[in-house]
């Protein structure tokens, strides 16, 4: 499993265990809260919320000051089948 796709993984868990879904958002700094920190900000991390977004597995929300984010409910078996999948390699 590659960095990115490990950090995608990350991200998605931690957004389900929080039960961020649909109209409850976080704000985007929060998800590289479960990054450690040589990671933070780096374009690996930067490159997998635009795959998460391109997957459609990520909700937008602009808000004052910061992009909040959220699962998309409507991608819900598909967000489980992909945090299966990489579970099982």
């Amino acid at each position: 499993m590659d960095l990115q796709t490990a950090i995608m993984k990350r991200f998605l868990r931690k957004l389900v265990n929080l039960n961020i879904w649909g109209g409850r958002h976080t704000e985007m700094r929060n998800l590289q809260k479960s990054l450690p920190d040589h990671l933070r900000g780096t374009k690996e991390h930067k490159l997998a919320i635009k795959e998460l977004i391109n997957h459609g597995f990520l909700n937008i929300k602009p808000s004052t000051g910061e992009t909040h984010v959220s699962l998309n409910s409507h991608k819900q078996k598909e967000i489980f089948e992909f945090l299966q999948e990489e579970n099982e390699n």
